[in-house]
């Protein structure tokens, strides 16, 4: 399994929004092992809207590498893995446009905790990744930045803790 995140400059990939960051986590049953981090250029305005959530700058991306030198390195790195993702089809639609807008075609089976927490979990006051980890009895550090690696990081010990449930 590979937990993954990823930042994008607003949350339409119809819109022609774009990826700019990818986080992901090697699982291998309870254990958290490899870690994928990629900043990515575009040249694309990163919207308001996401700039506020995730703190990327375009002063951040400049000089970073392009789209298709990335997602080659974390396509080496997920190979046929199981992808999971904290509102899978959000990331996994974008990575599916992304490869797909690159010339790489991606098949990988994923796994969403999103959907998972909301059938276990029924009545949480909302199902936010902060919010299930808290209930799981995970440390969310309240200074904690909404980066891809990190929420990667996070989801990782959710799907951990959820399949012990």
């Amino acid at each position: 399994m590979v937990v993954f995140d990823m930042e994008t400059t607003g949350l339409f990939v119809e819109k022609g929004h774009r990826i700019i960051e990818i986080g992901a986590v090697a699982v291998n049953g309870d254990t958290m092992g490899e870690e994928f981090q990629g900043l990515i250029y575009t040249r694309k305005p990163i919207s308001k809207a996401a700039q506020k959530v995730h703190g990327i700058t375009a002063k951040m991306l400049a000089g970073q590498p392009e789209a298709i030198e990335v997602l080659s390195s974390f396509r080496q790195f997920i190979g046929t893995s199981t992808l999971v993702a904290h509102n899978a089809a959000f990331d996994v639609g974008f990575l599916q446009w992304e490869c797909m807008r690159v010339g790489f075609f991606l098949n990988n089976r994923h796994r969403c905790t999103l959907k998972m927490s909301r059938r276990l979990f029924p009545g949480l006051p909302d199902y936010k990744l902060e919010t299930v980890a808290r209930h799981l009895g995970i440390q969310v550090d309240v200074k904690r930045r909404h980066r891809a690696l990190d929420d990667a990081r996070l989801a990782a010990q959710v799907w951990v803790e959820m399949r012990k449930r």
